[in-house]
């Protein structure tokens, strides 16, 4: 597809008649932050006070500001009118639990005050504090000291939790009775109850917010857009439009890689046509390196050639460093497959390839014999599609949010509610209604699905960095919330054996799956610490489709391959004390078992290593 076939704008047009809300959002990985960074300081070097604000628990709006933020509003060095924030989910939920158990003290028993604070531990309670936060900024009395409020938002799916919570939290609110829920008293909710309403209502205005859905030309990033215009069209956010990021417009003859970028890109536009048509559309053009640093950061907002100027030289600044020589998915293959069993978790910042990575790997292992179940905890849910139709002897399965929560909740009312009175079972239904017994849901399926781990190999392609801490941090709160509504041995046995299989080397074999560009590095590091202070160990680092694993002569993409090199030496000599694999660019859409082959080995064909 060429640009001028469709209508659109150059993403710099944002700032035309700017709105006093800018939301960004769409699937890991497109540049929701660097999007939002632009626009943030574009509007204050225009003269209007801004605010940036990152609601990403794994946000990486500190290294592309190159400044430490916290909770509370930091003016940027160089930038008249620019300030910016992180809401850190976990402050916030101490903070939360503090204000609802503090006013107690003194006037309970200690026992009373004990299970307030375990009803307060779960990850649900991170997330209604989160938002309690992130309302505060929508509020009209609020924040008057900016004219423009620009969020970076989370990964898909925690956004849209994010944006419906006020709705589900005010049925919840509506039709409990007993003051009491698995958040514990609800007192402090009904306080906020007029600034969520009002923080909804300022979302679907028009007039005063602007949401941009975020997506690369590719095919799963479009169709995770198309699904979160759904989702947000309903509950009631109309207000929508879609920024392409990083489209490829140059087109040199003689290069195939140059050539299947266009190809692919093209394919995936075809496939979402129709969605792509029915909403405003912007254009960002594909740049020479990551948009880290505030030069340039302002020189995106400028014209097409300033951009390929300013990253061009900074790409040609840096350090010159051969190719180091990695072993390909093949060889990775080779080596868990002796296990003949046990837990492989592909786990990285969202949008890097995770989902394909699970699928090559496990057809990988079944071609060598294994028995291979394929399994997700990631709410988009695009294991299958990797996988394709084709019968390949695996087994796939999802852990559906809606069905795990629908019979969880069964088995609670049959076992615990059964011999209850009417007035104790209104109670339980009740406390089942709350947003938070999904996650207790979910949980405890992925602590089932790690146990089947005993019988073959389980490959979980996990959610999203943040989410995925969650799950694995949450093992005791959850365990408490499952005593607490139900009783079922089963479900006990497989959450207490969850951390000492995930603990132990020889089951679990977790893999930190990152691009070669800073972010996703850094991320992957820091996973990698948080992992190890959970005492689970990493197995290995994959560094998944890499422009300096190929041959291409073209220059954008050369540059783009280049500016990589640092990226991966980092990682084998700075953050990786196990083995490092490389999966070079594929140039093909990694979908079915054919496309899932191309990552499996190395399709680089130059003799010699690539070269700043």
């Amino acid at each position: 597809m060429k640009p001028e076939s469709i209508q659109h704008r150059p993403v710099r047009e944002l700032l035309h008649s700017p709105t006093r809300y800018f939301f960004f959002t769409g699937k890991g990985g497109v540049g929701k932050t660097s999007l939002a960074s632009s626009t943030a300081l574009a509007l204050a070097e225009s003269g209007k006070r801004t605010l940036l604000v990152s609601t990403d628990p794994a946000s990486n709006l500190d290294e592309v500001l190159g400044l430490e933020l916290s909770r509370e509003p930091r003016a940027v060095p160089g930038v008249k009118h620019l300030s910016a924030l992180n809401i850190d989910p976990e402050a916030v939920a101490a903070e939360y639990r503090e204000k609802v158990v503090g006013p107690m003290r003194g006037l309970l028993p200690e026992a009373a005050l004990k299970e307030m604070e375990e009803q307060l531990s779960g990850a649900c309670t991170m997330e209604i504090a989160a938002f309690d936060e992130f309302t505060s900024y929508l509020g009209s009395q609020n924040n008057t000291d900016f004219d423009h409020i620009v969020f970076d938002t989370a990964p898909t799916g925690h956004t849209l939790r994010l944006m419906a919570l006020s709705q589900a939290w005010t049925s919840f609110l509506d039709d409990n009775t007993t003051g009491n829920s698995c958040l514990g008293p609800l007192a402090g909710l009904e306080k906020q109850r007029a600034l969520y309403a009002e923080a909804v209502e300022v979302l679907k205005d028009p007039a005063r917010t602007k949401m941009l859905l975020v997506s690369r030309a590719q095919k799963a990033a479009l169709k995770e857009a198309r699904r979160t215009w759904h989702e947000l069209t309903q509950i009631g956010i109309q207000n929508q439009s879609l920024a392409i990021n990083g489209w490829f417009v140059s087109q040199p003859e003689g290069d195939p890689v140059a050539a299947r970028w266009h190809e692919r890109q093209n394919e995936a536009i075809e496939t979402e046509i129709d969605f792509i048509r029915s909403l405003p559309l912007y254009l960002a053009p594909l740049v020479p390196a990551n948009l880290i640093g505030l030069d340039v950061l302002r020189a995106f907002f400028a014209d097409d050639a300033t951009v390929m100027e300013t990253l061009g030289a900074h790409v040609h600044a840096m350090e010159h460093k051969p190719l180091p020589d990695l072993p390909d998915l093949n060889a990775l293959a080779d080596r868990l497959v002796k296990k003949q069993r046990g837990v492989i978790l592909t786990m990285g910042k969202g949008g890097v390839g995770k989902t394909t990575v699970a699928a090559a790997l496990g057809l990988a292992l079944a071609e060598r014999g294994a028995k291979v179940r394929l399994s997700t905890t990631d709410p988009a849910a695009h294991l299958a599609d990797a996988l394709g139709a084709e019968n390949t002897g695996i087994e796939v399965e999802r852990i559906d949010p809606k069905a795990e929560t629908q019979a969880y909740v069964e088995e609670v009312l049959a076992t615990k509610g059964a011999d209850m009175d009417a007035d104790s079972r209104a109670l339980l239904e009740e406390d089942l209604r709350s947003p938070c017994t999904e996650e207790i849901a979910v949980f405890r399926a992925f602590a089932r699905t790690v146990a089947q781990g005993e019988d073959g190999f389980v490959v979980l392609d996990t959610a999203p960095t943040g989410h995925t801490l969650l799950l694995l941090d949450a093992t005791q709160s959850y365990h408490r919330e499952l005593g607490r509504q139900s009783r079922s041995s089963e479900n006990s046995e497989a959450v207490e054996r969850l951390l000492p299989r995930l603990r132990d080397p020889d089951f679990t074999h977790v893999l930190l799956v990152t691009l070669p560009e800073a972010t996703p590095v850094h991320e992957a590091a820091a996973l990698q610490a948080d992992l190890r202070r959970a005492q689970i160990e990493p197995h290995g680092w994959i560094i998944n489709q890499s422009l300096a694993g190929t041959d291409t002569a073209e220059p954008l993409l050369a540059a783009r391959g280049r500016a990589e090199i640092r990226y991966i030496h980092e990682v084998c000599n700075e953050h990786a004390d196990t083995p490092v694999f490389l999966i070079p660019w594929s140039p093909v859409d990694p979908v079915g078992p054919s496309g899932l082959r191309t990552l499996l080995e190395s399709n680089k064909t130059t003799e010699t290593t690539t070269q700043v």
